[in-house]
């Protein structure tokens, strides 16, 4: 009998740690790494949004995609074009951020991530 209790409360355990994942937000997690790596060509006459399309002054923006379509399919941040861009697994001419020395850092790019896996709301 013992081991079923034990079992029991491994299990309950388990199911609370499931949902302690913290919740992103548009505004506060993606936002700001959008503006510190992106704004720059992707806004205004940037030569990103006239090439692409891909406008990513605001959640509209973002998720309306480019000329091409969507960059965010939210639930499946694998697919989603924008991770597959910044984690490089594109042709090199596409990687982003595009002539920048400077990649999007690993715990960025984990952040975009996550959003994108929890739904990519506009939160």
């Amino acid at each position: 009998m013992k081991d079923y209790l034990k079992i029991a409360v491994l299990l309950l355990f388990s199911g609370l740690l499931a949902g302690c994942e913290q919740s992103l937000s548009y505004s506060h997690d993606v936002l700001p790494i959008l503006k510190m790596h992106c704004i720059e060509c992707h806004t205004g006459a940037g030569q990103g949004l006239l090439k692409s399309g891909l406008e990513l002054g605001s959640y509209e923006g973002l998720m309306k995609g480019t000329h091409y379509g969507p960059v965010v399919k939210p639930g499946d941040s694998f697919t989603s074009a924008l991770v597959m861009l910044v984690e490089h697994r594109v042709d090199a001419s596409l990687k982003m951020p595009h002539n920048r020395k400077s990649r999007i850092d690993q715990a960025q790019i984990e952040r975009l991530k996550t959003w994108i896996d929890q739904g990519a709301k506009n939160n």
